[in-house]
C-alpha cells in the first residue's frame, strides 16, 4: 500500500510539468484570445502616454487584437503597478514602466503593495531620453550659470516643477540643486501636462522634463531651453548645450520606460511580446 502511494505521488509529480508545459504551449497557441490592456501610470499628454499609444497601435496590427490603453496615474506609477502586480497572468494586461515606477518608487517607499523582482517580468526596454532643462521667459536666464546664480542669489524665491514626489522630475533637479548649491521650492504635480500648464503661465519658474513636451514649446518661445542633460547635444537641437559643459562637469541624467507584464505569464508569451 505504501508503494502504491509512493508511486501515485512520484506519478503526479512528473506529470505535473508536464501538465503545465501543455498549458503554456496551449496559452501560446491561442494567444491573444482578447484584447489586451496596456496601463502607463502616467495622465494623458506626457512623454510615456505617448510611447504607449505608439506601442499599443503597433501590437494591435501585429497581434491581430485590440489594445486599449489606460491611463492610471497615482503616486509615482504604484496605482498602474498594483494593477498589473495583481492582474491574470495570461499576458493580456501589459505595463508602460518607467525608471521612476520601477527604480525610484521601491527605493524611496518602506512598503508598497507589490514586489518589484518577484512580481513583474520585464519584456523589452522601450526607449531612454534625456531631459531638457527649460525656464519660463519671464525668468532673467539664458543659460546654466544664469540660473545657479539667481538660485544662489535669491534661495527659495523661484520654484520648479515636477510630476510627483519622487519623480525622474524631482530627482535630477535634486541633484542638480546638490551640485550647484542654489536653492529653488518643489512644486509637485500629478502629470505632465498638468505641470505644463503653468510652466506656459508662468506660474512656476524651471522644469527637467522630457523632449516631448519641451520642443514644441522651446521652438515658439514659450518656454526657453537652456541645457540637455545627455552627454552630448541633440542633433534636433544643437544650439542648446549640455549641462555638463555649462559649468557642472559630469552631469548626465536619462530616463528610461520598459514592457513589463505579471511574473507568472509563461515565458512563451513573454518572447512572443517581445519579439
Amino acid at each position: 500500500m505504501k508503494k502504491m502511494i509512493a508511486h501515485s505521488i512520484l506519478a503526479g509529480l512528473l506529470i505535473l510539468p508536464l501538465q503545465q508545459a501543455v498549458l503554456a504551449q496551449g496559452s501560446q497557441a491561442s494567444y491573444p484570445s482578447k484584447p489586451l490592456r496596456l496601463i502607463t501610470p502616467y495622465t494623458t499628454g506626457g512623454m510615456t502616454d505617448l510611447v504607449t499609444r505608439t506601442i499599443a497601435q503597433h501590437f494591435s496590427e501585429r497581434l491581430g487584437q485590440p489594445v486599449v490603453t489606460e491611463n492610471r496615474a497615482g503616486p509615482n506609477g504604484a496605482i498602474a503597478m498594483e494593477a498589473v502586480a495583481k492582474a491574470a497572468p495570461d499576458g493580456h494586461t501589459l505595463l508602460l514602466a518607467s525608471v521612476t515606477n520601477y527604480v525610484f518608487l521601491p527605493a524611496s517607499r518602506k512598503s508598497l503593495p507589490f514586489d518589484i523582482l518577484r512580481d513583474f517580468a520585464s519584456v523589452t526596454m522601450t526607449s531612454t531620453t534625456p531631459m531638457y532643462l527649460v525656464v519660463h521667459p519671464s525668468l532673467p536666464v539664458h543659460n546654466v550659470q544664469e540660473l545657479i546664480d539667481l538660485g544662489r542669489s535669491q534661495p527659495g524665491k523661484f520654484n520648479y516643477a515636477s510630476t510627483d514626489i519622487g519623480s525622474s522630475q524631482q530627482l535630477v533637479m535634486e541633484l542638480f540643486k546638490t551640485r550647484t548649491r542654489a536653492q529653488f521650492y518643489h512644486v509637485p504635480f500629478k502629470g505632465s501636462a498638468q505641470a505644463m500648464v503653468d510652466m506656459l503661465s508662468g506660474q512656476v519658474h524651471v522644469m527637467f522634463q522630457g523632449p516631448t513636451s519641451t520642443l514644441p514649446h522651446m521652438q515658439s518661445g514659450k518656454l526657453r531651453g537652456i541645457a540637455i542633460t545627455d552627454t552630448k547635444r541633440s542633433p534636433t537641437t544643437p544650439n542648446v548645450p549640455t549641462v555638463a559643459e555649462s559649468g557642472v562637469p559630469g552631469f548626465d541624467f536619462s530616463t528610461w520606460s520598459g514592457l513589463v507584464v505579471q511574473s507568472a505569464v509563461p515565458r512563451p508569451i513573454i518572447a512572443r511580446l517581445n519579439s
